[in-house]
């Protein structure tokens, strides 16, 4: 199936975005030869800064191969952010709506006319306090295994540097480098033609971002920690700490309201997309 154009917004964005990216980061881009040249496929990416959308983009842009992101539905409707958004393809997500399924029917038929989605599994800036993948949300793999794409992992290191998860300013000096790694597919082939069960796609996303997680590894000389950081398990944790003050404050023994409400959070959360 041939590749998507890359089209004049895309051109348009690139124009505008690369010369500050090439004199803000160096570049040590690994991997490019794995980004598949012809059909349809999904990259996983790891999320540690918000301005590595952009770096990572770059990378992808100079392959040939554009990606199209999933991205909040409310970046649409901001003037020329909304325009660039929409002339360049990316998928909008509508949160906690009746439309909240239809990125992924847009990502399945986007992977389906050859071109490239990518996902960023975790679904939110790392939380982890040393900037390792955390758990991932099963939406990758449930397109990945409906149409059996390739599904590269990249891994990225060097934008955090520049702009820190959640900061507000950006460290300009030393200049920092772009560190971007992409590995070859991710074999899926033992969850294609089962039941797409919760539990499927849970070992499967474990699966991608396991090989995520190694690439980082590679790229930063180091172990990441055996098992992955977990929010929802976290929260999980700060609430039941949270109400055992209260608890102890008032002499009570018994599960809170809020306590049983964080167990359903976790069990309902475990497996969400």
């Amino acid at each position: 199936m041939p590749r998507r154009r890359i089209g004049f917004w895309y051109r348009f964005a690139a124009v505008i975005c690369k010369p500050p990216l090439v004199v803000l980061l160096k570049r040590d881009w690994r991997g490019m030869e794995n980004i598949p040249a012809e059909g349809g496929f999904i990259t996983a990416v790891n999320h540690n800064s918000h301005i590595d959308p952009l770096a990572y983009a770059h990378f992808q842009y100079n392959t040939g191969r554009v990606p199209r992101f999933l991205a909040k539905s409310g970046l649409f409707s901001k003037g020329f952010v909304g325009a660039a958004m929409r002339g360049t393809g990316q998928i909008p997500v509508y949160r906690e709506s009746t439309d909240a399924l239809s990125a992924f029917r847009a990502a399945i038929d986007a992977v389906e006319r050859g071109e490239c989605v990518a996902f960023y599994p975790e679904g939110t800036l790392t939380r982890d306090p040393d900037g390792w993948p955390m758990t991932g949300k099963t939406g990758a793999a449930r397109v990945a295994l409906q149409t059996k794409c390739p599904v590269i992992p990249v891994a990225q290191w060097g934008a955090n540097e520049l702009l820190p998860p959640y900061a507000k300013k950006p460290r300009l000096f030393p200049r920092k480098t772009s560190r971007v790694l992409a590995g070859p597919p991710v074999d899926l082939s033992r969850f294609y033609d089962r039941e797409m069960t919760p539990e499927l796609l849970k070992e499967a996303t474990e699966t991608i971002m396991a090989a995520v997680t190694r690439l980082l590894e590679e790229i930063r000389g180091e172990k990441a920690p055996e098992t992955p950081y977990d929010p929802r398990t976290e929260r999980m944790e700060q609430r039941r700490r949270t109400h055992a003050q209260r608890n102890g404050r008032n002499g009570r023994q018994d599960p809170t309201r809020g306590e049983r409400a964080a167990v359903r959070e976790v069990r309902e959360e475990g497996l969400g997309t």
